[in-house]
């Protein structure tokens, strides 16, 4: 297979994220992982450009990724790229339909082709929600992310809640 791309908001990136890059990476010539950038959206834990360092922490092993972050459609990304595959992940039956409506779509703009790789057992459950819920009542992420992400993530909940109470002590 020749480009693909596995775009996402990696907000954390997770072992899931990574479990599908690396498999994704043994089949194809050259995988981009494309970070989404969307500044409106207020609730991101971490900035694009942290997460482009973590992903590339993650993925430094793995010869034919690249790591970048993008803005607008994924189709325009893809076409600036030379890709010609998206690949997307599917936890449970509860993804496809957004995916495969996202696929239809993108292929009607395009031409892209939409494939899918089922998510390992072991992470099927898993989203970057999920992982921000849990550590933000302080549990541990090791079933969750790569170690050096673990801390990350905790140190910047604790910063964002710092701000809160400190907020909403001024009030």
């Amino acid at each position: 297979m020749h480009n693909a791309l596995f775009p996402g908001t990696f907000d954390p990136p997770s072992l899931g994220h990574l479990d599908i890059i690396k498999r994704a990476s043994t089949v194809c010539d050259k995988l981009y992982v494309g970070i989404a950038v969307n500044r409106s959206k207020k609730n991101s834990l971490f900035f694009p450009e942290e997460k482009l360092e973590l992903l590339r922490t993650m993925t430094k092993d793995l010869a034919n990724v690249e790591v970048l972050s993008f803005s607008g459609l994924v189709i325009d990304f893809a076409q600036k790229h030379n890709i010609h595959v998206i690949l997307r992940g599917l936890r449970a039956f509860s993804d496809f339909e957004y995916e495969f409506r996202m696929a239809l779509a993108n292929r009607k703009m395009s031409g892209l082709e939409t494939m899918f790789l089922m998510a390992d057992e072991r992470y099927s459950y898993l989203s970057s929600t999920l992982i921000r819920d849990i550590a933000s009542h302080g549990r541990r992420l090791t079933d969750f992310v790569p170690p050096e992400i673990e801390d990350k993530v905790f140190n910047r909940l604790a910063e964002r809640y710092a701000k809160e109470i400190k907020a909403h002590h001024e009030i």
